[in-house]
């Protein structure tokens, strides 16, 4: 009999995992709502390598190729190649997202509705998922089921959003509030991005000028003073500055190297050890150019998230589940963490909100009011529009104190190598007068 893995969500959000021996993945589906859980994953086991799968390869010969090339077991060879790792782009996911909930408003049924995006759509990872949940809905799985078996693709805030909307019968109704949510977040993004980029072109384009300048002017300095001045007579400053010049030419490829390894292990730290993303996570909230760009952004993004969750039906616990998983930063994570704690003890959320620190008073203020009104939804879809206009003026206020700490920088930098070079000349030329005004007292005596 064929063994099934799921992961679940309880009655108060808590994740849990197993496995179950059933027939089909249809009753194994029964089997864990029977438990009292919300599947969020079910797949069939994959057997240990060297086992033939007898019973599975029976079954695969009546379906289509992509379902049967998924479940292949030790057989089934997939290559991760970049754009064609089974990820979407969020930009086509959106524009996925509005155009079903357009179709499915309009009253074209689900499966028909999917079929039609599906001819139309150019993505071929896109166009391969589409067939496989029309597949899934036609073999009686729900959509939200089927969006389940592809979570590089759709997280848990949209499978949540769609289960809760099938129990609502408000499916088209969830379908335009996640592509609304999608549509401001990538707006969001966009700007943030567009803000960056001048800074890091600049920051680029000062990276090669100084390369140069290491690499080729410098030498040429070296030679002439080798010819004026001992080695011994430089200034200590001109010294250091051509041993600098000297490493970066003579060892460029190593330099390099040694930069790109730095770079990944930083990155490692940052994403792979829970000090590092934590200590990485602080430094950007409390950075004062980057700080405030990122706390309103984050601040936007929980609001919009946990009112959208609960506006569409989804329990108030499982909600704060998903954003906590989906804040984007471990701070913020922490924060939504605790008020999940205080909500499960029948407390309220301002309390917690209030006491991390993370939040702005107007912020925890407007949640009270919307808490005690009954007005939640209502009231974080309001804080997040808010934020996203102050969005706006972070960035630019961001990216107007950015220019002049770059132009500062790069003035320190170059100015340094200048000065640097210039020095023995000045103590060469301070030699000279002082010979000449010697051998002029020596004439006179």
């Amino acid at each position: 009999m064929p063994k099934y893995d799921y992961e679940a969500l309880d009655s108060r959000g808590h994740a849990s995992k197993g496995s179950i021996e059933v027939a089909s993945q249809q009753e194994a589906l029964v089997r864990v709502k029977e438990m009292g859980l919300f599947p969020t994953s079910l797949a069939e086991a994959v057997p240990p390598r060297g086992m033939k799968e007898k019973a599975p390869a029976k079954k695969a010969r009546g379906k289509s190729p992509g379902r049967a090339g998924k479940k292949g077991g030790a057989l089934n060879l997939e290559i991760n190649i970049p754009g064609l790792s089974g990820r979407v782009k969020p930009k086509v996911l959106t524009t996925f997202t509005r155009q079903l909930a357009t179709l499915v408003d309009a009253g074209l049924p689900l499966l028909r509705g999917l079929r039609v995006l599906e001819k139309q759509e150019r993505n071929a990872n896109l166009k391969k998922i589409l067939g496989e949940l029309a597949l899934s809905i036609e073999g009686g799985s729900t959509f939200s089921e089927g969006l389940a078996q592809h979570p590089k693709v759709f997280n848990k805030l949209f499978i949540n959003m769609v289960k809760a909307g099938e129990l609502g019968g408000v499916l088209e109704v969830v379908l335009k509030r996640l592509a609304e949510f999608s549509e401001k977040a990538q707006k969001i993004k966009g700007k943030v991005k567009a803000a960056m980029f001048y800074p890091v072109a600049v920051m680029i384009v000062a990276a090669g000028i100084l390369i140069l300048l290491m690499t080729f002017v410098v030498p040429k300095f070296q030679d002439v003073f080798k010819d004026l001045l001992p080695g011994g007579q430089m200034p200590w400053f001109t010294l250091f500055v051509l041993k600098i010049s000297n490493t970066i030419k003579n060892n460029i490829l190593v330099t390099f190297g040694c930069l790109v390894v730095a770079f990944i292990i930083f990155l490692i730290i940052i994403n792979k050890t829970k000090n590092g993303r934590y200590l990485w996570d602080k430094f950007k909230l409390k950075t004062p150019p980057l700080g405030p760009v990122v706390s309103k952004v984050a601040i936007s993004r929980f609001t919009r998230t946990l009112g959208t969750l609960v506006s569409s039906g989804v329990p108030i616990l499982q909600a704060l589940t998903i954003v906590r998983e989906t804040a984007g930063n471990v701070i913020i994570s922490n924060a939504i963490a605790k008020v999940h704690e205080s909500v499960k003890e029948g407390e309220t959320i301002t309390a917690p909100m209030e006491g991390s620190g993370v939040f702005p008073p107007m912020v925890v203020s407007m949640v009270d009011v919307g808490e005690q009104t009954g007005a939640m939804p209502e009231m974080l879809l309001k804080i997040a529009d808010n934020y996203d206009e102050e969005v706006d003026n972070a960035v630019t206020a961001m990216t107007s104190l950015l220019e002049p700490i770059m132009i500062v920088f790069l003035a320190v930098v170059v100015g340094s190598i200048v000065i640097a070079m210039f020095l023995p000349l000045i103590k060469l030329i301070s030699g000279m007068s002082g010979d000449d005004s010697g051998g002029a007292a020596g004439t006179e005596k």
